[in-house]
């Protein structure tokens, strides 16, 4: 049995889940207590999640006890929506531009639960949110970068459409000094690799359209990705021929 279920079976014997959950949080530290985080999400009831996520940074700031029952809560609401009791993808699009690093992580493992069971359905979603915010667009790269959504090679073809039309928005951005911008740059920094390193045709030439470019911010983007492991180990040459070009 996982810890997830371990985790499950004493949610169902207690009726104090708030001192609980806070207590087995792990908060404040650097890793949350994401199996008990999932539990929560499984087991609570539609009203408690949405209790939970609508807790904001002033009742719930990062890295507290408190700010564990929000990324339950919107890690919830994912697996509502994926179970058909209700769309939530407004109140998760508010959660994507949070101020708490944590909770746009806990929304990105919420669409990837829903996902999983609506594949389809969700890129529809994520292509609206590719025209939106910054911090918006860094929910998309966050959310659809990971390799088991990346397995059929027609969402996969999607996925790098997104990629493309959110690493070009770039180039029409003045202000990039600002935070949501250095967030987006981040994600955008290691999406494309998970992406590539999935679906390495047609991720290789999907990736060297963009090593040309003049621009600081996406050929800094492009040589991170290329820095990363997972692209090593797919083809080592072409990574070091990519790198070459960046640097030449």
């Amino acid at each position: 049995m996982g810890k997830v279920e371990d985790y499950r079976n004493l949610l169902k014997e207690t009726d104090a889940w708030d001192e609980f959950l806070k207590k087995e949080s792990r908060l404040p530290g650097p890793r949350a207590n994401l199996e008990l985080a999932y539990a929560v999400a499984w087991e609570g009831t539609p009203e408690r999640l949405l209790s939970y996520a609508s807790l904001d940074a002033s009742k719930a700031p990062e890295n507290t006890p408190e700010c564990f029952l929000a990324i339950c809560g919107v890690l919830g609401l994912g697996i509502l929506t994926a179970r058909g009791e209700g769309e939530y993808f407004d109140f998760l699009r508010a959660k994507a531009c949070d101020p708490r690093w944590r909770v746009r992580e806990a929304t990105a493992l919420g669409l990837q639960i829903y996902g999983r069971e609506a594949m389809d359905r969700l890129l529809a979603v994520m292509d609206d949110w590719s025209h939106g915010s910054p911090l918006e667009k860094r929910a998309v790269v966050a959310t659809l970068c990971e390799p088991d959504l990346l397995i059929q090679h027609t969402h996969a073809l999607e996925i790098f459409e997104l990629l493309d039309r959110i690493t070009r928005s770039i180039l029409s951005l003045e202000d990039r000094k600002n935070e949501e911008f250095k967030v987006l740059r981040k994600g955008l920094a290691y999406g494309w690799s998970v992406a590539v390193a999935a679906q390495p045709d047609p991720g290789r030439a999907r990736l060297e359209q963009w090593i040309g470019s003049l621009d600081p911010d996406i050929r800094w983007i492009m040589k991170q990705n290329l820095k990363k492991k997972r692209l090593m180990r797919m083809d080592e040459g072409w990574v070091n021929a990519q790198l070459w070009r960046l640097e030449s």
